[in-house]
């Protein structure tokens, strides 16, 4: 379904983490169609298993989170990248209760950086957090820097699924 929907591009790509890739990954262009965001939400949503609440970055979780939320009645909580610069000044948007298991969602791991600082976010806020789910996974080092802080990363696709699905 990435690959039908111009997901998955292959070429030569400069990633946010500043790496280059011949493969780049743009779960947007799935998820802002509708039929295609319901059949990743369905996916995600299988997998929520016993979290209290979702959590997800701006912006390319926001849909995912939302969509997932809305098909497993669970509440939400959208991250900051940075925290406002005026009125309460939240990293983010939504409530963490203390103790509340949260479950990370988001678009792509690459090296983890991102999730790391969403993990952070949570764990400030009083919330646990030992799952972290994504669309793809470019296996270049998230899954073992989120371990390194008690994370377990899973994916509903690898880098390596994309590649071989390649027509």
């Amino acid at each position: 379904m990435l690959l039908d929907a111009g997901a998955v591009r292959f070429g030569a790509f400069t990633l946010a983490s500043g790496a280059t890739s011949d493969v780049y990954v743009d779960v947007k262009r799935a998820w802002t169609d509708p039929a295609r965001l319901d059949l990743l939400a369905a996916a995600l949503a299988a997998r929520v298993g016993t979290a209290d609440r979702l959590a997800g970055m701006e912006l390319g979780a926001v849909p995912l989170v939302v969509a997932t939320a809305l098909r497993t009645g669970r509440p939400y909580v959208i991250l900051r990248k940075a925290a406002k610069e005026h009125g309460t000044r939240q990293p983010y948007e939504g409530e963490i209760p203390a103790g509340a298991r949260v479950l990370l969602i988001e678009d792509v791991a690459t090296t983890g950086g991102s999730s790391l600082r969403s993990i952070e976010i949570v764990r400030a806020a009083g919330g646990i957090v030992d799952r972290a789910l994504v669309v793809v996974d470019r296996e270049s080092g998230a899954a073992e820097r989120l371990a390194a802080v008690g994370v377990r990363l899973e994916a509903l696709a690898a880098l390596r699924d994309l590649r071989g699905a390649r027509s």
